[in-house]
């Protein structure tokens, strides 16, 4: 399948998904939402593709809304505020729902720039990377008179906790790939020359891994924050029910005894 506003290539497993609108600073419109979502559909059908990277073409990763296209100038009767909501509810949100349930390990790689919803769009990946030049800020608050969202008031407060998420978004000041990583907000920063080779090393190791576990990883880890510990031990010991029959376990059983890599089949 052809697309305009993103690239899609695979290889050995792992497809790479680049934002392809360089000039505008990857920021996103429904063309790109529509393209990615499908995109991501496709991938996920796909058994031959194991592993997802997403980046940005050119200078900057996503500079979020592409406000040229914003709510409220499309012909309808809706107010501004009315046609952002409308934009949400039909395509930011879905998006970022689409990339966090991806039932595939999600690498982003940020390339440049992160700003505004382009930020919720990275973090709605598996393991976040970013090269050292790259940099997070959310613009909603003192730029544009809005709060975050595509996900940025629920994955700050998550990740970096109260007192760096407020002034965060409260000043919109910017945050280097750097520091990002040591607070905790994304997996690694690293040398802008090394970002995508870093990127595409992690997914081939994740490729040779076990694809059900990592389904099921990523739905137990998602329900954690909702559950009490008795809750939580409960759809462990669930999961492990399920897994635990497996042929990918009985391989890695094997190979654990037999001193050797498993070679893992996702059945």
């Amino acid at each position: 399948m052809s697309y305009s506003t993103i690239q899609l290539e695979t290889k050995d497993g792992v497809a790479t998904l680049t934002l392809n609108r360089p000039t505008m600073l990857n920021s996103l419109n429904r063309e790109i939402i529509d393209e990615i979502r499908s995109a991501l559909r496709a991938l996920a059908r796909d058994d031959a593709t194991k592993v997802l990277v997403v980046t940005g073409a050119g200078r900057g990763f996503c500079a979020g809304a592409d406000l040229t296209t914003t709510g409220g100038n499309d012909g309808s009767d809706r107010s501004v505020g009315e046609g952002v909501a409308y934009a949400m509810e039909i395509g930011y949100n879905p998006l970022v729902r689409d990339v966090t349930g991806f039932p595939k390990p999600v690498i982003v790689a940020v390339n440049g720039v992160a700003a505004g919803g382009g930020v919720g769009l990275a973090l709605s990946g598996d393991i976040v990377l970013a090269a050292r030049s790259a940099y997070f800020v959310q613009v909603f608050v003192p730029r544009l008179g809005l709060v975050p969202d595509m996900g940025c008031t629920w994955f700050f407060p998550q990740l970096l906790g109260r007192a760096r998420a407020r002034a965060l978004a409260l000043l919109g000041d910017r945050l280097p790939a750097e520091k990002a990583a040591e607070w905790g907000l994304i997996w690694q920063c690293v040398d802008d020359d090394k970002l995508a080779a870093e990127a595409q090393s992690l997914a081939q190791r994740l490729a040779r891994g076990p694809q059900l576990a990592y389904r099921e990883l990523k739905r137990v880890l998602d329900d954690a924050p909702l559950n009490t510990l008795d809750e939580q031990l409960e759809l462990e010991r669930r999961t492990q029910r399920i897994l635990g029959d497996t042929d990918d376990f009985k391989e890695g059983v094997v190979a654990f005894l037999t001193k050797r890599d498993p070679q893992f089949k996702g059945k």
